[in-house]
């Protein structure tokens, strides 16, 4: 049994490319253009992301100064030092690509520093 070249051209037809798109909803309908527009490219993603780390990063050092003008403990300044580090990884982290493990650090750090000054003030 011979392959025709009809039955290899409906064959490339119905599967796309390696590494293609596919843009088709289920029912066979192309997806509106606002759907195409609202996904972010990485490089997007990975802006966004630098931005985020930049705005707590500053938040962190604002912060800091804070505590530094109460003259807070050595641990909490401690801890906004220790902030302000890991927003500079995750800043690296965005840059090279790693953004879902960026953000999830970033998440943790932030929410550990917050709860680090409420302990640490109380004491």
């Amino acid at each position: 049994m011979t392959s025709t070249g009809n039955d290899e051209l409906e064959r490339d037809q119905q599967v796309p490319p390696v590494g293609a798109a596919v843009l088709d909803a289920p029912s066979g309908e192309s997806l509106p253009d606002e759907a195409q527009r609202r996904a972010l490219t990485p490089r997007q993603a990975r802006r966004i992301h630098i931005g985020i780390s930049v705005f707590f990063m500053v938040a962190m050092a604002a912060g800091l100064a804070l505590r530094l003008a109460q003259q807070s403990s050595v641990l909490v300044v401690g801890v906004y030092g220790l902030a302000l580090i890991l927003c500079g990884v995750v800043i690296e982290l965005s840059r090279r690509g790693r953004t879902r493990l960026g953000m999830w650090m970033m998440i943790t750090g932030v929410l550990a520093t917050i709860a680090g000054d409420a302990l640490l003030l109380r004491s």
